[in-house]
């Protein structure tokens, strides 16, 4: 009996300056955070006395996903399609909606890895998109 097959991974790396992102948070307002992030992304940015770099790793963890998928953003996923969630110890986690779930779907991914970090001046977001036994 042959050995269980490895999964093959994906990567997708992305940077995003605090400084832009509070930038286009004030200039886009409401509409750039209704068009770029869940109602839950805002509240739990929001939740934080420093919301600007929360909003930057969400931002670069969903440039990460689509890097990942090979395709970008645009008709493959859009950006509130992608969405960082939290589990129960607050470790976050990757959901995808709509087409970004059908476009995972159609490459065979199974799963995804985020690993999320910023600090005063950039936040960061690494994705591993694995395709294959999960």
């Amino acid at each position: 009996m042959p050995p269980p097959s490895s999964p093959e991974l994906f990567p997708g790396i992305d940077l995003v300056e605090n400084a832009r992102m509070a930038s286009a948070l004030e200039r886009g307002g409401e509409a750039f955070l209704r068009r770029a992030f869940t109602e839950a992304e805002v509240a739990y940015c929001r939740s934080h006395r420093d919301p600007v770099p929360r909003f930057a790793a969400r931002f670069a963890a969903k440039e990460a996903v689509a890097k990942a998928f090979g395709t970008g953003l645009g008709e493959a996923a859009a950006f509130r399609e992608i969405e960082v969630v939290h589990d129960a110890r607050g470790a976050p986690h990757v959901q995808l909606h709509g087409q970004a779930a059908a476009t995972a779907a159609a490459q065979g991914i199974t799963a995804f890895r985020l690993s999320l970090t910023h600090t005063q001046h950039y936040a960061a977001a690494m994705v591993l998109a694995q395709r294959g036994p999960a």
